[in-house]
């Protein structure tokens, strides 16, 4: 797999109407990386009921205490991984102005630190493939592209597999309106 066809990093995943009954189902995958070892990426739209203070014991803000921690994925559950945007992040390693961490240091930071354009959005596990898995899920139609935005991926909505489908055309839109099950029409 030295030739990747397409890196994914950055890039939003949606269910292809393929992963019913699985963990991805209606899911919306941010990828936050993808190379030749593999891919790592965050369910956007899964929260898991759960405050971060909840979960997470660490001398937070409140603000950051409040809010909901989502289910990145299926893999180390008990990982901790946060999304952060702000106006200007030179360093970004996801997409402009956007960055992953992992590190519990790094969030009680950007909790203390202060910007009102600040975003953060925290995860317990991770969505990983091996080196190939993805492409070939890719190639049996298991999931469908879409550019990511900072307005999608802080989007907190549970619908968003269903929004973001209803912006890609009609084609899309029929999928996202039509029953978990068929027989139901």
């Amino acid at each position: 797999m030295a030739n990747l066809a397409k890196n994914l990093k950055g890039q939003l995943l949606l269910d292809g109407g393929k992963l019913a009954g699985s963990f991805f189902h209606h899911a919306v995958v941010l990828i936050c990386e993808h190379n030749a070892e593999g891919a790592l990426g965050l369910i956007l739209n899964r929260a898991s009921g759960n405050k971060v203070g909840e979960m997470v014991v660490a001398d937070l803000p409140e603000e950051l205490k409040e809010k909901s921690l989502f289910l990145g994925g299926p893999v180390q559950p008990a990982a901790l991984s946060f999304l952060h945007s702000d106006a200007f992040l030179p360093n970004a390693n996801v997409m402009s102005n956007l960055n992953v961490s992992h590190s519990l240091e790094a969030l009680v930071d950007i909790g203390e630190s202060f910007s009102s354009t600040q975003k953060v959005k925290v995860f317990s596990g991770y969505s990983g493939w091996s080196p190939g898995q993805l492409e070939a899920e890719m190639k049996t139609g298991a999931w469908l592209v879409h550019p990511a935005s900072i307005e999608l991926v802080f989007n907190d909505d549970p619908s968003l597999w269903k929004t973001i489908l209803d912006l890609k055309g009609w084609k899309y839109k029929l999928m996202s309106q039509s029953p978990e099950d068929l027989s139901w029409n």
